[in-house]
């Protein structure tokens, strides 16, 4: 493992993938078969579950779980205490346990507190509100909110919200590749 820093009281699965230059803080679990790219910071008392897959240059904040099925591509950033689910009908005594999928695209960003049932997909660069409930799929570039969670807007991918009717963004420049109809763009 190059360049990785774990801390002593994280636990590191020696079946685990890290990437070079990824730091793993204070409490944290990193079980087999989990792979992380490199440049990630693992933050205090995060559990990656078994056979997870997180891209490069994640940061993952204080006390997230992410579950077997969870897919992060690169560039992501995941809130304090922000939480995946991977079975869609869960109980205690189900001996016929299904994971559902959960993809997270590149540079989405998912405020603390969240949570995000499983089988759905996160669009490139969306950015999901603090406290949301995330039920369906989310577009790229889109900004939700709420319980369930609804979509209010578009955001860049620098981060900030897209004024209506703008065809750039007044932060950046950057042109967001939108679907047509959104009322951002002109068509």
């Amino acid at each position: 493992m190059n360049d990785v820093y774990i801390h002593p009281t994280a636990e590191v699965s020696p079946e685990a993938e890290i990437g070079a230059g990824t730091k793993i803080w204070n409490q944290a679990q990193v079980r087999e078969d989990a792979r992380i790219g490199a440049g990630c910071v693992i933050s205090k008392n995060v559990y990656i579950d078994a056979g997870a897959v997180i891209g490069s240059r994640v940061k993952i904040q204080n006390n997230v779980n992410v579950y077997h099925g969870v897919e992060i591509e690169d560039d992501v950033f995941l809130g304090p205490s922000m939480t995946f689910t991977n079975d869609r009908f869960p109980r205690a005594f189900n001996s016929d346990f299904q994971v559902s999928r959960t993809l997270v695209r590149r540079g989405a960003s998912i405020g603390a507190n969240a949570a995000i049932r499983c089988g759905v997909t996160i669009g490139a660069y969306a950015m999901v509100g603090t406290g949301s409930v995330v039920t369906r799929d989310v577009p790229a570039h889109a900004l939700v909110v709420g319980n369930p969670a609804r979509q209010i807007g578009w955001v860049c991918a620098c981060g900030q919200r897209l004024e209506e009717g703008a065809a750039v963004c007044a932060a950046c420049g950057e042109r967001p590749p939108l679907p047509s109809g959104t009322g951002v763009h002109p068509e």
